[in-house]
């Protein structure tokens, strides 16, 4: 392999460019100390530079440096204050309890405030630890501690600006190939349905399907806010029309891939000793190939090849015309569903051929739906919104505010040695879900014994500071190469780091014993904190978010009526419902998900949870086949008309039951799915009726005694 070839490949790599910036902020940082025989500022410089790239939002040059400016000033005015309050204690707790509260509070805004806020309250610590490593602030020395902590937040900003000018686009890469990789995964676990077997377990299946939409959901709507803050102002770009026409594509596909025009057990039995299943497998996967290729030849600028799946597709159609000649009734029942399968793997080919020049995709509507706040209006009434303690984000602002008291209570008790650690710790474990919490929990513990484990050693083999000092800077670039999907190595990244540029300035052994009774004791406290305080049990909201996922997908149901009376239009409108009933069908599944962390009394809510989700999966499945197939319709009869309204009734009803936990209505849906269809729209809409009396049963079960 090249050296160009490799270079290209990290570069590709998502961490890559995160890195890089680490590395040449820690490392101009350390030149700089050694030049001017500094190392006492060492330790503030590289917190502040740490924690504003923990603050670094994803935009455009003007909106990072926006963004920054915003960072600096609330990095300014939390050093300032602790080190103001520094010397009196009853003044500093109260203090970073409401700061804890109201920073956790206006995270609630957006995930951008979220991002900022968090990394403040870090920064906060982070300069309760410094002052101590110091010893107490006098008068003439107040502001050193808090300029060099801004300094160090400062360089590291200054190299994110002007990396994002010139590197701007690479994230959105990222982000689309990352989304063509999940799609390809999707449609890898979609084509393990097909599988021409008796007795199939289906349901499992499904389950992972169903796992696997979330993660293709919270891809799409990454790459959208990533897309959507390069689109301002900058709609005539070419590059950005393409990067725009790969999203569109990739929804079309999503929305093709999640489509359902029978029940799987039905197709197996029927077509059990014929080919066709087995064709219809092959074109799925290898179109799941397809996009995995796409994303790799995003990334790595090649073109990617299509005859596989294209010819894996007249393979399929081949084998359909040979089925037409020997059809028995049953079979002949079934045939327009398989149909209906092989036209939608049509389209979806289609699709993916689109993609090779996703700029010429037409002139369809194309303008993507802004989530940010517009306005301090706004922020005011999303805040208001959560100032309930029935609000999750209020929960774990009362936890984590009470987690950090608690924290400077016990050190003040004890009188520790760098007793700051265990705020820290408490911060970083302390998570909105116990799920969460636990799992954050043991990886912290583990990650700083391993961390302290290799620092000994390396500053015990190492000893000459010009080492140690690359040690360290190579363990924080390790720390954020690492933190998003290996979070125990990348906490004894950082507890590594934070011993070598400890014993720059005095003895790093002596840190180690107090570094791991800060850990266990901070750790133990956000334990405890989740357990005790305003536990949020995710089987208590169980009910409100199966309640959002029907009415979601009752709202997706009304659009694609719409569509199919009026024709087909990808405007904004029928989008949005598309995507709500995506992201609360994902959003049920992170629940159930975190339900299944939670100790046994609560994990048994899952049990009854998961049928719900894999029937409300199903309708969504359904659903996605009407969307998929809009524009081959001639309008609606009365009759489709009628029974549409009557199953928009039923999952109005069933919305209302489950949100105010009453027992769920008797259905009429199914009464008037009579009949034989006439068109794809009456076949799926009697699919969908059917679909809702094992939804309700399963939405019944949620109240069942326990």
């Amino acid at each position: 392999m090249s050296p160009s070839l490799v270079l290209r490949r990290f570069w590709t790599l998502e961490p890559a460019a995160y890195s890089l910036r680490v590395f040449i902020a820690l490392g101009g940082i350390t030149l700089l100390c050694w030049w001017r025989g500094d190392m006492a500022s060492l330790i503030p410089l590289f917190l502040g530079a740490i924690a504003c790239a923990l603050a670094e939002t994803d935009d455009d040059w003007p909106g990072r440096l926006a963004a920054l400016l915003v960072t600096l000033v609330c990095f300014a005015l939390a050093s300032l204050a602790m080190e103001l309050l520094f010397v009196h204690p009853w003044l500093l707790v109260m203090s970073l309890g409401v700061a804890a509260f109201g920073m956790t509070m206006f995270g609630a805004v957006g995930q951008r405030y979220a991002t900022i806020a968090n990394a403040t309250l870090i920064l906060a610590i982070y300069t309760l630890i410094s002052l101590e490593q110091r010893g107490s602030p006098v008068l003439d020395e107040l502001w050193r501690e808090p300029s060099l902590l801004v300094v160090g937040a400062a360089w590291y900003g200054v190299i994110s600006v002007v990396w994002c000018a010139f590197f701007s686009r690479q994230p959105l890469q990222l982000a689309l190939a990352r989304l063509y990789r999940e799609l390809a995964r999707y449609l890898g676990l979609k084509a393990a349905l097909f599988e021409p077997l008796r007795e199939l377990d289906v349901e499992s299946r499904r389950l992972a399907l169903a796992h696997q939409n979330g993660v293709v959901v919270a891809a799409l709507n990454d790459a959208k806010e990533r897309l959507f803050r390069r689109l301002e102002g900058q709609r005539e770009s070419p590059r950005l029309a393409r990067y725009l026409g790969l999203y569109m594509i990739a929804q079309e596909i999503h929305e093709r891939a999640s489509s359902s025009h029978s029940p799987y057990a039905e197709l197996a039995e029927a077509f059990f000793h014929h080919d066709v299943l087995f064709r219809m497998q092959r074109v799925l996967s290898r179109q799941g190939e397809a996009c995995r290729t796409l994303a790799r030849g995003l990334l790595l600028k090649r073109s990617f090849d299509l005859a596989p799946s294209e010819q894996a597709l007249v393979d399929l159609d081949a084998s359909l015309v040979h089925l037409r000649g020997e059809l028995t009734d049953e079979r002949k029942a079934l045939l327009p569903a398989l149909e209906a399968v092989a036209d939608n793997l049509a389209t979806l080919a289609r699709a993916l051929a689109r993609a090779r020049h996703p700029e010429l995709g037409g002139s369809g509507d194309k303008v993507l739906h802004d989530r940010t706040p517009q306005g301090l209006g706004e922020v005011i009434e999303r805040l208001q919104a959560q100032l309930t303690p029935g609000s999750p984000v209020f929960r774990h602002a009362v936890r984590l505010a009470t987690t950090l008291v608690a924290g400077f209570g016990l050190l003040h008790l004890i009188h520790p040695t760098q007793g700051y650690w265990i705020l820290l710790t408490s911060l970083f474990v302390c998570r909105p879900s116990f799920g969460a919490t636990r799992r954050f929990l043991w990886q912290r513990i583990l990650g700083t014994v391993l961390g302290l484990v290799a620092g000994w050693a390396l500053i015990t083999l190492f000893p000459a500071p010009a080492l140690q000092a690359g040690i360290a800077v190579v363990a924080g670039v390790a720390f954020f190469a690492l933190r998003g999907r290996h979070y125990t190595l990348a906490t004894a990244a950082i507890t590594l780091m934070v011993l070598s540029c400890f014993n720059q300035v005095g003895d790093g052994f002596g840190l180690i014993w107090p570094r791991l009774v800060d850990t266990l004791l901070g750790a133990g406290i956000a334990g405890l904190a989740v357990l005790t305080i305003l536990p949020d049990w995710q089987g208590r909201r169980l009910h409100r978010q199966a309640a959002a996922a029907v009415a979601s997908e009752r709202d997706y149901l009304a659009a694609l009526v719409a569509q199919y009376a009026e024709g087909k239009r990808d405007d904004l409108t029928y989008r949005l419902a598309r995507r709500n009933a995506h992201n609360a069908d994902a959003e049920l599944a992170a629940m159930l998900a975190n339900m299944q962390q939670e100790p046994g009394p609560f994990r048994r809510d899952a049990e009854r949870g998961v049928p719900f989700q894999l029937h409300a999966h199903t309708l969504l499945n359904y659903l996605s086949a009407l969307g998929a197939h809009r524009g081959e319709s001639q309008g609606v009869t009365p009759a489709e008309s009628a029974l549409a309204e009557a199953i928009l009734t039923e999952l109005d009803g069933l919305a209302l039951a489950l949100e105010r936990r009453e027992p769920i209505p008797p259905g009429e849906a199914l009464e008037a799915a009579k009949g034989e269809p006439g068109s794809l729209l009456g076949a799926q809409l009697m699919l969908i009726a059917r679909q809702l009396t094992p939804l309700r049963e399963a939405g019944a079960a949620l109240f069942a005694e326990r």
